[in-house]
């Protein structure tokens, strides 16, 4: 199964091993890889406490109600969304064969996505619902119904399929969440990629959106959105293809696949697979060290810091346009619901959308219990390295991005909104 994006993939590996290179500062390091249906980790083995299964749990109690005994796959869809706050608003339309329903997903019946902080959903047409929770300590959980019928309550079933796909080099072999970027065939098959087995903010814009639908004032002059081609004469001959152009665009709950959401979705899948691929080593680590990290294991686990206070703090975030983009309303609405504030008003959720996405640059992913399951031996490191990249001289220079007024706003933010900081955080 794959919810996350286009081509949102996962694959199986198992124990702890040091093999593969990767070239960290000009040095070379072993790569640590792990195998998460082990212990100590044993993934197959845990009781989700994702959303969705929390929500379960209190539909079989009578705690909770949705419309799974329907006719409408519309009702069906909506019912989940509202019961687990995601938004409709947060609607993206994806067109690439890249997922479990690969063959009913094409320029002629996309595949909508939508999404909050820890719960990502799946539907096509005429398909089945698709579910990723995100648990707080060991990552995306799969879920998928069987297909609607009337008068019959859908089975869902906790799914090991996805792992074909989500475990794989491009979540470094844990479970995790992909987006690809690709041209596609009329069948939607793909025809060329332009990006793979990387995700989150930093990436290009121009490299993004192949195989799906961009709508909005994305301000974009160079996009592979909207488009698909037909193999001819040795190269592709590209075809625009615009949502709902090819189909009826009320099979879908909206008609748009916003600019906005689309980022805030990219932003999500870095932060995502770094704190889970990050957690899980660190895990193993401690397990392997009887509680200790040995000195190896802190260098890993400096470096797996560094790599994340950099991304909390929008270092390498990918350029908007000149004249930036503007978001769906209703997204923003839908997006600031849950907003945590200062009582002057500022917020980690305060969008820019002119130069950058936010007006401060720091994750409001901390407030995930994602973040917060983390072990706590690397929330203290990469707390100490978001630190020194926020203090107002002397930032390391690989983090000094942020204007100093800047970084006292965001230091002002996460000292009275964000529980579990160090008593030493200033």
């Amino acid at each position: 199964m794959a919810v996350a994006s286009s081509n949102h993939t996962l694959c199986c590996l198992g124990r702890l091993a040091l093999f593969g290179f990767a070239m960290i500062g000009g040095a070379v390091r072993a790569e640590v890889k792990v195998l998460f249906k082990e212990p100590p980790h044993s993934y197959l083995d845990r009781e989700p406490r994702d959303r969705f299964a929390t929500l379960m749990k209190k539909v079989e109690k009578g705690e909770a109600k949705v419309e799974i005994d329907t006719s409408s796959d519309r009702a069906f869809l909506i019912s989940f969304l509202k019961a687990l706050d995601v938004p409709i608003s947060s609607q993206l339309l994806v067109f690439s064969a890249t997922s479990l329903q690969s063959e009913i997903i094409n320029p002629r019946n996309a595949r909508a996505l939508y999404f909050n902080e820890d719960t990502y959903l799946g539907w096509v047409p005429g398909g089945r619902l698709e579910i990723i929770g995100m648990d707080p300590e060991y990552g995306p959980m799969f879920y998928v119904f069987d297909r609607l019928r009337p008068g019959r309550v859908p089975n869902v079933e906790k799914s090991q399929k996805c792992f074909n796909c989500h475990a794989g080099s491009a979540t470094k072999h844990v479970p995790g969440l992909i987006a690809e970027s690709v041209l596609v065939s009329p069948a939607g098959s793909s025809l060329e990629t332009f990006r793979r087995d990387v995700q989150g903010h930093q990436i290009p814009l121009e490299d993004r959106f192949g195989g799906w639908h961009l709508t909005g004032e994305h301000h974009l002059r160079n996009t592979h959105a909207n488009l698909c081609a037909r193999p001819q004469g040795g190269s592709n001959q590209v075809i625009k293809v615009m949502p709902g152009e090819n189909w009826d665009i009320n099979l879908h709950l909206l008609p748009t696949s916003d600019i906005l959401p689309h980022l805030i979705h990219e932003h999500q899948l870095g932060f995502e697979n770094r704190v889970f691929q990050a957690g899980y080593v660190v895990r193993q680590l401690l397990n392997d060290g009887k509680g200790r990290l040995t000195k190896e294991g802190e260098a890993e686990m400096e470096t797996l810091a560094k790599d994340l206070a950099r991304y909390i703090l929008f270092a390498d975030e990918a350029k908007l346009p000149p004249e930036g983009v503007v978001g769906d309303a209703g997204f923003v609405r839908d997006f600031a619901r849950n907003r945590v504030a200062l009582p002057n008003g500022a917020s980690l959720k305060d969008l820019d959308l002119r130069t950058h996405i936010f007006k401060y640059r720091c994750s409001y992913m901390l407030y995930t219990e994602s973040w917060q399951a983390l072990p706590q031996v690397l929330k203290d490191r990469v707390y100490y390295r978001m630190a020194e990249g926020l203090r107002d001289t002397d930032t390391p220079a690989d983090i000094s991005h942020l204007p100093v007024a800047e970084r006292r706003a965001i230091r002002a933010i996460l000292k009275d909104t964000l529980e579990g900081l160090p008593s030493w955080w200033r």
